[in-house]
């Protein structure tokens, strides 16, 4: 196989140029984002103390899947249904989106917190135009950053030393 040169090229030859923008003949009305209101699919990521969710929103039914499980079957607790729902609440989009989320780490609490900082992401990204206001309102786009101080050389707990005796 001959290798191509600059030298060999004949005048005849045509160079392609490379671009990173695609014509835009090439777009389809499929390929185009749609028209307002319409869900897209989108995804985010969720952090809270130790727990991290990686969550996808598909337009759907609202049906959840959480490591494999329904919303109920793996947050038993109301109040963490709730707090997981909030986004899609003030968004009033309760019902549009189907949920896919896989959560690891952490205990409960955190990982409600990471899975709904992770949905108001994935919401944020669906329609960054008419969600992120809202979000941001309502401090769903913040990562909460308080976590467990760590234990320090000579006490018993992070902060707790032992107790002075004087006898």
């Amino acid at each position: 196989m001959a290798e191509t040169t600059v030298e060999n090229l004949s005048e005849t030859d045509e160079v392609q140029e490379y671009t990173t923008e695609t014509p835009a003949e090439e777009y389809t009305s499929e390929s185009l984002p749609s028209a307002f209101g319409d869900p897209q699919p989108a995804a985010g990521t969720g952090r809270r103390k130790n727990a991290v969710a990686r969550v996808r929103i598909i337009p759907g039914s609202g049906q959840w899947k959480i490591n494999g499980r329904t919303l109920e079957g793996y947050f038993p607790n109301k109040v963490h249904q709730q707090e997981v729902n909030e986004p899609f609440k003030v968004l009033e989009l309760d019902g549009r989106y189907d949920v896919v989320a896989r959560i690891n780490g952490g205990g409960i609490s955190g990982q409600a917190g990471a899975l709904r900082l992770g949905v108001a992401r994935a919401l944020n990204e669906a329609d960054v135009d008419n969600n992120r206001g809202p979000l941001k309102r309502a401090g769903f786009l913040s990562r909460d950053a308080r976590a467990v101080e760590r234990k320090k050389a000579g006490l018993k707990k992070a902060r707790k030393g032992t107790q002075y005796s004087k006898r």
